[in-house]
């Protein structure tokens, strides 16, 4: 049975290459692609794919909490996260929410399809940097205690926040995430007692630190 791979990137450039390589390898196929987080939940719902290539950082819903929200929907379905980012918050949030593999971008194709099979295989793939970064978390583990923002925030709070500091109004916001105009209001206050932050600035800052949006987005 071919392993059916959903692309989730917000680089139309990384997309095409990645579809046109995976198309050459036999029994792997390429369903669909994305720019954005949101939009993959969307397409894993229609169309049902076993595998995930997912970008961390991306618009509307990053790669993290649309990794917690397919594998919510699917838990058999298998997330590799394909990243430039090698900072310990970024893996090891990719991971807890389920990703069964993490690449930096800089590695190799051949690097990409390995991971593919090795996770297809129930393995876990770490690219030989991340490696590192794992063991130190687990070794280091009781030296850190909870703070990071997925520690603070729920799920929807994170959402909330991500939009929030992304530009959207409130209006677009309850939009997008099917709530209340009234219910993103309590979601700000909320954010912003429990992060003891009160201007949309400082919680922009503080969501780029955190991994949940990025400068370019």
């Amino acid at each position: 049975m071919n392993l059916r791979i959903l692309l989730a990137d917000d680089h139309a450039i990384i997309r095409d290459g990645l579809r046109a390589l995976i198309s050459k390898q036999e029994g792997m196929e390429v369903v669909a692609d994305t720019d954005n987080g949101r939009r993959a939940v969307e397409l894993v719902r229609q169309l049902n794919p076993n595998f995930i290539v997912m970008d961390v950082s991306m618009p509307d819903l990053n790669g993290v909490e649309a990794t917690r929200q397919i594998l919510s929907y699917d838990p058999r379905i298998k997330v590799i996260a394909l990243s430039m980012h090698s900072d310990r918050r970024f893996v090891m949030e990719m991971l807890k929410a389920g990703a069964s593999g993490y690449l930096l971008k800089d590695c190799a194709f051949e690097e990409l399809i390995q991971a593919i099979k090795t996770v297809s295989e129930k393995h876990i793939y770490l690219s030989p940097g991340i490696t590192d970064i794992v063991v130190e978390d687990v070794v280091n583990l009781s030296q850190h205690p909870g703070g990071t923002v997925f520690e603070i925030l729920t799920a929807r709070e994170r959402e909330v926040l991500q939009l929030l500091t992304e530009g959207k109004t409130t209006k677009q916001i309850a939009a997008e995430c099917h709530v209340s105009v009234k219910t993103v209001e309590t979601h700000r206050q909320h954010i912003m007692e429990k992060l003891g932050i009160h201007s949309v600035a400082e919680l922009t800052k503080y969501a780029i630190r955190e991994g949940l949006t990025s400068l370019d987005k």
